[in-house]
């Protein structure tokens, strides 16, 4: 098994075809083939299925390809941390954001980054807090936002900020920073709300109970945007934490208030894996993400948040 066989399989699978993979790859058809049937030897099993609309994957080859995958990243990893130019940190860094953040953190993250680390190659994913926290226990985040999550003996919690969630309607609904509203009203009315099992979902259950009230779900979703496109379209109020709609209610198209009765709250940390070196170029990214959201809150611009206590951090 060489690097080369790893390409070929990784690209394959991509491209779903030969043809096009020996493309990309600058090599001949036959070679490409070559390469696969030849790993498939060594293995002794079928890694791909041959089929009129292309190369799928088997069960095996998908396990291969995903294997080769984080394989050659490693690599090229490697490859940016041993010939750095002199003086400058460079490497391959994936970042998980929460899709809440994204709007606030994404854009002044990359140009900062990009600034004052040219080095540095920046990979963004984003995602709930559950799907992040199973990409960072596969290996294939290097750091992540999550919330609500202690450090446990695999992950590295560091403690960044408190967040409120809030009451998200329409526009016309008048709701307004500075008059809370309780969580009993905003449950007696048709609500759009993460899908059961999500960590957010668990926060608004439990507050739920809390207050003792019933809610009416009509739709659940895993999907922020399709939340708020819902609430847009009349069809019913939702529940967010409040840097998810800042930018939506400063536009005027959603009103949103702070919950109360009872208040309802997320932790949001910055997660790493325990295990093994934490690379240069991974703990420059680290930094300036925390630099950008203590800005962020100090600013304004993350509504209802508190930074955690220096001595948590």
């Amino acid at each position: 098994m060489d690097i080369r066989q790893l390409r070929a399989i990784v690209t394959v699978a991509e491209a779903g075809s030969v043809t096009r993979a020996a493309e990309l790859l600058h090599l001949v058809q036959p070679a490409v083939t070559r390469q696969i049937r030849t790993l498939e030897q060594e293995l002794g099993v079928d890694l791909f299925e041959r089929t009129g609309q292309g190369m799928r994957p088997t069960q095996a080859g998908a396990i291969m390809v995903e294997r080769a995958r984080r394989a050659l990243n490693e690599l090229e990893r490697a490859r940016a941390e041993v010939q750095p130019a002199p003086g400058e940190v460079t490497g391959i860094v994936t970042l998980g954001l929460l899709e809440s953040t994204t709007d606030l953190l994404a854009e002044p993250l990359v140009t900062a980054l990009s600034r004052d680390h040219p080095g540095i190659e920046l990979r963004l994913l984003t995602a709930y807090s559950g799907h992040l926290q199973q990409w960072l226990d596969d290996g294939d985040l290097d750091l992540t936002l999550l919330y609500d999550l202690d450090s446990t003996p695999s992950l590295n919690a560091r403690p960044l900020l408190r967040e409120r969630l809030w009451a998200v309607a329409p526009a016309g609904a008048g709701l307004r920073a500075e008059r809370p509203v309780g969580f009993a009203e905003a449950a007696a009315r048709p609500l759009v709300l993460p899908a059961s099992g999500h960590g957010l979902r668990r926060l608004i259950d439990a507050a739920a109970v809390r207050s003792g009230a019933d809610m009416d779900v009509v739709v659940q979703t895993n999907s922020m945007r399709v939340q708020k496109r819902l609430v847009l379209a009349g069809q019913g109020w939702t529940i967010l934490p409040g840097v998810g709609i800042a930018e939506d209610v400063a536009r005027g198209v959603l009103s949103a208030a702070p919950l109360s009765e009872p208040d309802v709250w997320r932790s949001v940390v910055v997660c790493t894996q325990r295990a093994g070196r934490t690379p240069p170029a991974v703990e420059v990214v680290g930094r300036e993400l925390v630099r950008r959201i203590d800005s962020a809150v100090t600013r304004g611009e993350w509504p209802s948040a508190r930074l955690s206590s220096a001595e948590g951090r």
